[in-house]
């Protein structure tokens, strides 16, 4: 019998220009240590060599086992739990089960010179053991980072598509739309959206995208507003699909300042709340402009109660236009991953999606406005087989690249190159 090895990395980043920060479980004991990686220095002794045999040097990937520390809150004990990270700035934000039985899944901060601050403990209506968070997302301006969460589906409770918002604040908690943190052993309170994606029959309940899968920030030039494109599949048994939606931050933000949800009990249906919402609202960063609170530990009992107790806003945030940008129905795959760059041409800019599946392929898919530029459309160019070409694809066992522009693809001729309506290239007189 061959025994498994317990020891799986599950958090790799880069920390600065000569070390990676990485955490792994550890043997169900999580443990987290500095990887310096790089290139060896130039000695007086390698200094006059030519640039050539430098280069070939040994590059340097080491990791002192006696510097290690705790991992946990940033590793989860077990390498079967799921576990979502990203690096802000010297600050490591996480979503992990911080137990050994993985019935604690938390979003935790750590690093940094703050105090570690993670969400209320127990309280599994943000995330929970059978899904994972995606990694929050970097956004400039008043969301520090944007977390989206994917959940089991329970009837009446927390919808499984959330979208909660981390800011890098004082004293524990500031978020202008998002989880209220606290310091670790303090009692505290969040607030979500629901992302909600519309239906391939909206007259049937079954045909809904309902299992979010993975997300890409693409920023604009307003950092502040950046489009965030997801992917979403079914658990319907009535038919199979995958889809793809994209939001802004603008419907963000308003949902975050809308009416928040309110449920009267566990039987009953979310409502908008019409009562009176305490001051200062929840979900607002502590400043001057709301009296002298220099963070949330400040804020009365009133303001954090209400939070837990009103955890959902009530109006969701429905994707751009209102419908999918990109959807495929009764097909023998299941979209899973995306990438999307920002092509600038001579009449305006086009998003070209980069759609991995479950089967090793990758869809290209070109967003091409249909009558104006604000209603796009999408365009299917190619079904690249990854792993016989070269973007950068893994799987559990393989990495692969491919380009991202194949002008050979569409034959040497003007008609061929303008039918294609690929953005990556274009017809300059001779080829």
């Amino acid at each position: 019998l061959q025994a498994e090895c317990m020891n799986f990395v599950k958090i790799l980043h880069p920390y600065n220009r000569t070390h990676l920060y990485t955490c792994g479980t550890g043997a169900f004991h999580p443990v987290c240590a500095f990887v310096e990686a790089g290139q060896h220095p130039e000695s007086p002794a390698t200094a006059h060599l030519p640039p050539l045999l430098t280069a070939l040097q040994e590059p340097i990937f080491k990791l002192n086992p006696r510097h290690t520390e705790d991992g946990k809150g940033k590793s989860p004990y077990d390498p079967r739990h799921a576990a979502a990270s990203v690096l802000v700035g010297e600050e490591l934000y996480s979503g992990v089960a911080t137990d050994l039985m993985g019935r604690d899944f938390t979003i935790f901060r750590s690093l940094g010179r703050r105090p570690s601050i993670r969400t209320e403990q127990h309280d599994s209506r943000w995330l929970n053991g059978s899904a994972a968070p995606h990694p929050p997302l970097p956004v400039e301006g008043d969301l520090g980072g944007l977390c989206i969460s994917r959940r089991t589906p329970v009837p009446g409770g927390i919808p499984p598509s959330l979208c909660l918002c981390l800011a890098a604040g004082q004293g524990g908690v500031c978020a202008l739309l998002g989880p209220v943190w606290v310091p670790q052993g303090s009692q505290g309170a969040e607030l979500a959206v629901a992302l909600e994606v519309a239906s391939l029959y909206p007259q049937s309940p079954n045909t809904h995208f309902d299992e979010l899968r993975d997300v890409f920030l693409l920023q604009t030039r307003d950092k502040r507003n950046p489009l965030i494109y997801a992917i979403f599949s079914t658990s319907s048994s009535v038919f199979q699909g995958s889809a793809v939606c994209v939001y802004t931050m603008a419907d963000i933000r308003r949902a975050f300042l809308g009416p928040f949800a309110h449920k009267e009990g566990p039987n009953y249906q979310w409502v908008s709340y019409q009562g009176r919402v305490p001051y200062p609202r929840p979900g607002m960063c502590p400043s001057k402009t709301f009296g002298t609170f220099s963070s949330t530990k400040d804020f009365p009992d009133e303001v954090i109660q209400f939070a837990r107790h009103h955890p959902l806003m009530y109006n969701p945030v429905l994707p751009h236009g209102q419908r999918p940008l990109f959807l495929q129905a009764s097909v023998p795959y299941t979209f899973t991953r995306i990438a999307v760059d920002r092509v600038t041409a001579a009449d305006g800019h086009y998003d070209v999606l980069f759609i991995g599946t479950d089967v090793g392929t990758v869809l290209k898919v070109v967003s091409v406005p249909k009558e104006s530029w604000h209603r796009m459309e999408p365009l299917l160019l190619e079904e690249l087989q990854v792993f016989e070409q070269q973007l950068y694809a893994g799987s559990a066992t393989a990495l692969a690249q491919l380009p991202l522009h194949r002008c050979s693809a569409y034959g040497k001729a003007c008609a061929e190159c303008c039918l294609a309506r690929d953005p990556y290239w274009a017809w300059d007189g001779t080829s």
